[in-house]
């Protein structure tokens, strides 16, 4: 337990609860081999501290430890970011260039995100975990490297081999020890700590009285889903020390800070599970449906508008024609019988298909890129999902993007 402690003190980790614990104690007994790890658990939890303590407690923590995150690298430069280029290999090469393997040959490399390398990228990862091999972009000369992988992910791998988006052979490679990062709403006894520690930094920051939390309030943290976990922990204690002029904190005042959430949060996260999709991709789905509706009710707006219009500039319907005498209005021209009527005019309404989600979302790119002209970057950033994400949509939902 000694050694917990001190892990936790140089990393600033806090907790006790035993998942929390028990996923440091795997850590530090792998740390001492050179065997790959993968970290998983869902965003927000604190992965990255896992591949420091790895590398830190290693024969390797002298040389060099570097951290990628795979999902912000664009998928043309990714081969060249993790294995190097030489010049001329492609427009812009002015010269050659290490990559992250060779830089840190000897030391560690913490790849997070893993789950977004494209399958090219999955190959060459799989060759150098093998055979500790790789190859220069534009080179044919082979080269050694002796790099510790440690990958994170806070996607379902199994279910991203399934869909053949993940090589199942890569996934072997690099889950020779797993540990599971146990989401907030596992550590109960954690949250408490955690908001503490979070609410005296900002105050010793800023040089403002620390806020705490009467006996309620620290029940309602407590039991709150925290879908964001330690993430959003930290940015709810941000917020309430510099918002809030009381320093001690009710259940009415720390309401505001928390979005309302689905009943049965738990419920919600099993049957995203069941259904193989990630909270980051539901995160996506969410926001995609979201701007459809903003769209719809702009369009329905500017129809009100169109038909207000129209109605103005129609014009008025002509006086009655009156009879020869002038006296009365001539006779109103004979309806037919409803029956006639209803025999006459049958309006046959034909089935319409129902939308799919995937209707959706195509439509909501397609619509992003024809306002971006075809920029998928502008298009990713108004679609709130990344570049490599937006590129995988339009590749599964078969988007021309010339049309």
């Amino acid at each position: 337990m000694s050694d917990l402690t001190n892990i936790k003190a140089r990393f600033g980790i806090i907790g006790n609860s035993e998942a929390l614990n028990r996923a440091l104690e795997v850590a530090l007994r792998v740390a001492t081999t050179d065997l790959s790890v993968l970290v998983t658990g869902e965003s927000g939890v604190g992965k990255e501290f896992f591949p420091q303590v790895i590398h830190a407690y290693s024969a390797r923590k002298h040389n060099k430890y570097i951290a990628v995150n795979c999902g912000a690298i664009p998928e043309g430069t990714i081969d060249s970011e993790l294995f190097g280029h030489e010049k001329g290999a492609f427009t812009g090469a002015v010269e050659a260039r290490k990559g992250y393997f060779e830089e840190a040959d000897g030391g560690t490399i913490f790849l997070d995100e893993v789950a977004e390398l494209p399958h090219s990228t999955q190959v060459r990862l799989l060759r150098v975990l093998q055979t500790g091999e790789f190859i220069r972009v534009g080179s044919a000369r082979v080269q050694k490297t002796d790099v510790r992988v440690v990958a994170a992910t806070n996607t379902d791998l199994q279910e991203a081999i399934a869909s053949g988006r993940f090589r199942e052979d890569l996934y072997y490679r690099l889950n020779t020890v797993p540990i599971q990062v146990p989401p907030l709403r596992e550590r109960r006894e954690d949250i408490h700590l955690l908001f503490r520690k979070f609410a005296a930094d900002v105050a010793t920051q800023y040089r403002m009285p620390v806020i705490s939390l009467d006996g309620e309030a620290r029940r309602m943290l407590e039991t709150y889903y925290w879908r964001g976990n330690v993430r959003q922990l930290k940015n709810v204690a941000e917020q309430i020390s510099a918002v809030e002029e009381a320093r001690l904190i009710t259940p009415a005042i720390l309401a505001r800070y928390l979005p309302a959430q689905p009943s049965g949060g738990s419920a919600v996260s099993l049957s995203a599970a069941r259904g193989g999709m990630s909270e980051e991709g539901m995160s996506t789905e969410r926001e995609l449906l979201y701007k459809v509706l903003f769209d719809m009710r702009g369009d329905i707006n500017d129809l009100k508008r169109m038909m207000a219009e129209l109605m103005q500039r129609a014009p008025q319907p002509a006086e009655p024609p009156k009879d020869l005498a002038g006296l009365l209005p001539a006779p109103a021209r004979s309806i037919a019988p409803a029956a006639d009527y209803a025999e006459s005019e049958v309006v046959v309404e034909e089935p319409s298909r129902e939308l799919t989600k995937a209707d959706v979302q195509r439509e909501q790119i397609v619509r992003a890129l024809r306002r971006n002209n075809g920029r998928r970057r502008e298009a990713a950033a108004e679609l709130f999902m990344s570049e490599r994400t937006l590129y995988r949509k339009i590749k599964e939902l078969g988007i021309d993007e010339n049309s």
